[in-house]
């Protein structure tokens, strides 16, 4: 504050208090009490059981039905709609870390004007199985706000303990990993762990084949932009949104679609994120994989799909102990490419439980594009120049939702690829790899510099 703005405050505080008491205006909520009849949970117990033998009691919200699910934490402070709605929480258990969850409500599903056939979370309905939290809100407050998180969990039979020490289960998680647990309500709370061969593993089914679209579909058909085809391993809302914003006209295909029988109709293809293991789909990759060696128009990955890329070009992935969960993931970039330049560190939005595994040399014609800055595990591919391919894997969440936009205009350098090409000058292909080359544990070695 400058010295002439304090001068001024401090005589208007002196005058008005010489004139008498100073009227402060009452706060109100965003969302009116006269809107809302706040429907609170009955008392009824619950208790997180995980399989390593831990169990952590508490009160019930939401739904009263038990659950089983593999228990992850997440470490964002906001979006817990975005979040829960997210495919690939899909059969799990989310802890949430921070302390309070609830506390601006649940807005409206419904598509927002301009994007029919997208819903305004990051997917139809609540994805995960159950959530943890230290203190649920009953009461919210929110312009846009419809329901309480209690009423939204019961409406999906999602299952909702709290009261219990988030802070202790999240140290054991990162301490042990991701853990098996069922979350137990009302008598089943009292009733003893379930025993280890009674726990639910999700990782050894196919949850893409879940979460997937059953039949293709197309967002934007009267758009005047590219054409391009998404693979949907259990796509966020937000990345369809971030394409058809650009112009793109998108056709969403289910996760085993062949697109090598159409990919003559498209400009551009996208692999989305989605939930599980990606080597439970290993002939999707290998589809993938015959689509980068016989195609030469550009590809883009995001999470899953970065790893279906990464399996297509002879990659291994692997299961991570407790996986990259929250929005403030720093990320290093170790190529320049559209919008992303080489050397500078990016804040990003994830949610992954494996990733690609950290080799001497990558494979030819491919090169390290980002590595985390926290643990040097790969955040991202890409093609080199050598190679005469337009391909660009991430780890992470450009479109964010919720979390930084740091990386969002990466869908503008895709869409604008697609669009133009090699006709208008690429943009996207790689730079001068300048940390480390194709070696990336010489890159994730290299002090980080912005």
């Amino acid at each position: 504050m400058s010295a002439f703005r304090a001068i001024n405050l401090r005589a208007a505080v002196t005058s008005t208090m010489k004139s008498g008491p100073i009227a402060i205006a009452k706060r109100h909520l965003a969302t009116p009490t006269s809107l809302y009849t706040p429907v609170l949970p009955a008392k009824i117990p619950a208790a997180l059981h995980l399989k390593s033998g831990q169990s952590y009691f508490g009160e019930n919200f939401g739904s009263e039905n038990s659950k089983f699910g593999e228990t992850v934490f997440s470490t964002s402070i906001t979006s817990y709609t975005d979040s829960m709605t997210d495919p690939s929480y899909l059969g799990q258990i989310l802890v949430f870390t921070s302390p309070m969850i609830g506390n601006y409500g649940v807005p409206s599903n419904a598509s927002e004007p301009g994007y029919p056939g997208i819903p305004y979370l990051e997917s139809s309905g609540i994805q995960c199985s159950g959530v943890v939290v230290s203190d649920v809100a009953l009461k919210y407050s929110h312009y846009k706000a419809v329901e309480s998180l209690h009423e939204w969990c019961k409406r999906y039979d999602v299952p909702g303990i709290t009261g219990v020490d988030t802070r202790a289960i999240t140290s054991l998680l990162r301490d042990q990993g991701t853990t098996l647990g069922r979350l137990a309500v009302g008598d089943e709370a009292a009733k003893p762990a379930p025993q280890e061969h009674e726990y639910w593993d999700p990782s050894k089914e196919n949850l893409i084949a879940r979460a997937s679209t059953p039949k293709p579909y197309v967002l934007n058909e009267n758009g005047t932009g590219p054409r391009i085809a998404v693979l949907d391993f259990g796509t966020k809302a937000n990345i369809l949104r971030s394409l058809v914003r650009r112009g793109a006209v998108v056709t969403v295909l289910p996760w085993d679609y062949d697109f090598n029988s159409v990919r003559d109709q498209f400009d551009g293809l996208f692999l989305s994120n989605g939930p599980g293991d990606p080597k439970s789909i290993m002939d999707t990759a290998m589809r993938v994989r015959q689509t980068i060696n016989e195609w030469d128009k550009p590809i883009f990955g995001i999470c899953m799909g970065h790893q279906i890329l990464g399996l297509a070009a002879g990659l291994e992935a692997y299961r991570m102990t407790f996986g990259n969960r929250g929005h403030n993931q720093p990320v290093l970039a170790l190529a320049s490419s559209g919008s992303i330049k080489a050397g500078r560190v990016y804040v990003t939005s994830q949610n992954h439980q494996y990733a690609l595994k950290l080799t001497e040399e990558f494979p030819d014609g491919w090169a390290p594009f980002f590595i985390n800055c926290n643990d040097s595990s790969v955040e991202g591919i890409i093609s080199t120049p050598e190679s005469g391919k337009r391909i660009w894997g991430v780890q992470f969440h450009p479109e964010s939702a919720g979390g930084p936009l740091d990386t969002i205009e990466m869908f503008t350098d895709f869409v604008n690829e697609c669009q133009y090409g090699r006709q208008g000058g690429s943009s996207m292909i790689a730079g001068e790899v300048r940390v480390g080359g194709n070696d990336a544990k010489a890159a994730a070695s290299q002090p980080i510099t912005a």
